[in-house]
């Protein structure tokens, strides 16, 4: 009789490490269901509608009103005044800034109020579709 060693294999896999707010996994691979390119607005005082496509909205300046329809990834404001109303916001709202306001009426998205950590007052909002 011939004794038999069983053991396991060594595993060496290292687990997937994500940043959601980054959108990005150490392997590169996308997080979510991201697709497309970004939608960046900088401008003064513009008025947009535009389509998400599943991206991040970033919008810089001041006093910018967008409206954002379909599938939003995130959205960004920097700047002030600016307003953005969003069908749907997947993974994030980030604010800086002050005198922003982001309505959206699907998702729940994170919400990271920078300016209200500095003592400036933003709105942000889930609003009824």
């Amino acid at each position: 009789m011939v004794p038999l060693i069983v053991a396991a294999p060594a595993a060496y896999a290292q687990p997937v490490v994500c940043n959601p707010l980054a959108r990005n996994c150490a392997d590169t691979g996308v997080v979510g269901a991201h697709r497309g390119t970004d939608t960046h607005i900088t401008g003064i005082g513009m008025v947009e509608t535009i389509d998400c496509n599943n991206s991040t909205l970033l919008v810089n300046g001041a006093n910018n009103r967008i409206n954002a329809l379909g599938t939003c990834w995130g959205v960004t404001l920097q700047g002030n005044g600016h307003v953005v109303v969003a069908d749907n916001i997947i993974n994030d709202v980030t604010v800086y800034g002050w005198d922003q306001t982001v309505l959206y009426k699907n998702g729940a998205p994170l919400v990271w109020d920078r300016g209200r950590e500095l003592g400036m007052t933003n709105r942000i909002n889930r609003v009824p579709a």
